[in-house]
């Protein structure tokens, strides 16, 4: 079963804005608005330099990594064009106009 957490509200991001979210002891989300007002969330990292994708330009469903202009998808965190690399997503839903994220799962012990 996901554990959800509550991030706040629709209106707390602008329209194809972002904002980050620290967990302890996780890398730090990014949460983006589209202009068409739907929600996804990626770390915070490009798979080229690992840019702050946060800081980026969100355009259609897509981010533009601020340091070498990467396009990444936000449905998928993957590279657009010709650039190659994944940015991990991070389950996102709406509850009314909260934002709700999956807290990712303890890393389990090899047996």
């Amino acid at each position: 079963m996901t554990d959800w957490i509550d991030i706040g509200t629709l209106a707390d991001i602008p329209p194809r804005g972002a904002r980050t979210v620290h967990m302890v002891g996780e890398k730090e989300i990014a949460v983006f608005r589209t202009g068409d007002d739907q929600v996804f969330a990626l770390v915070n990292e490009c798979p080229h330099k690992k840019g702050p994708l946060s800081q980026g330009i969100v355009h259609g469903h897509s981010v533009a990594c601020p340091l070498h202009n990467w396009t990444i998808a936000l449905k998928t965190g993957e590279a657009q064009g010709a650039d190659k690399g994944c940015t991990p997503t991070v389950a996102v839903r709406m509850a009314g106009e909260r934002i709700l994220i999956a807290r990712p799962e303890p890393a389990r012990a090899a047996a």
